[in-house]
């Protein structure tokens, strides 16, 4: 059953958004959650625009999606996202993915920061906003912590530089795009089941990426750094 304040699009997996397998990358399974939340601020008048008249920022903080399958070349999908709280300076927002016959391949749970990008510092966004968006009921799922716990060891691989094509509206490294710099970290392709992105800080173009890896059981962890060792970004695979 859909949810008061829950906001939809539709798709069909494109070439584009798939690889070897014809599977649906987890980039793209990212990027229509995304698009799906732009979209629904787009149409409530609270968008690109309005943000960037106030200087204010929706910035991720962190992630945690569970991909129960990933959709094929061609199939008819259905995203849809919802606010699931508001506290302070930050909101919850919750994302489904759905297949033609209702079956969800994919649904997440993330953490968004209010920032005022003059200032430089997270702000509480007006009530006008929080009450376009409306609160619905979270989605029914295990939430892990926030915060990544580090494997003691980890090995530093080689540093690359931010690219234009890394950047979005803010100016700022987009947030799939640590995911895809993570994924390229990896010794091998994994199958990936359950992802868990902690965002720090935000690295901008011509900054340099110094990675640091490690491999447990169970998971994979990716630490994208600067030259001092502080994380942008912390990404789990598992």
């Amino acid at each position: 059953m859909k949810r008061d304040n829950e906001y939809e699009i539709e798709g069909r997996v494109r070439f584009s958004e798939i690889d070897h397998r014809r599977r649906m990358t987890l980039p793209a399974i990212i990027n229509y959650f995304q698009d799906c939340s732009i979209f629904q601020s787009e149409e409530l008048g609270y968008g690109l625009a309005y943000l960037k008249e106030r200087k204010k920022a929706w910035m991720l903080s962190a992630w945690q999606i569970a991909i129960l399958r990933y959709p094929r070349m061609g199939e008819r999908i259905a995203v849809s996202t919802w606010a699931s709280g508001f506290k302070g300076i930050c909101g919850d927002r919750n994302f489904c993915m759905r297949d033609e016959a209702g079956n969800i391949a994919a649904y997440a749970d993330s953490l968004w920061v209010y920032m005022d990008l003059e200032k430089k510092r997270p702000a509480k966004p007006g009530n006008d906003e929080i009450s376009a968006y409306g609160v619905s009921e979270p989605l029914d799922m295990e939430r892990a912590d926030r915060k990544i716990e580090l494997p003691e060891k980890m090995e530093s691989l080689q540093p690359f530089s931010i690219l234009r094509g890394h950047i979005d509206t803010n100016e700022h490294v987009n947030n799939c795009q640590y995911v895809q710099m993570a994924q390229e970290a990896l010794k091998e392709p994994m199958d990936v089941r359950k992802l868990r992105v902690e965002y720090k800080k935000s690295a901008v173009y011509g900054d340099i990426i110094y990675p640091r890896t490690a491999y447990e059981e169970d998971r994979a962890v990716v630490e994208l750094c600067d030259g001092a060792g502080k994380a942008y970004a912390v990404v789990e695979f598992s």
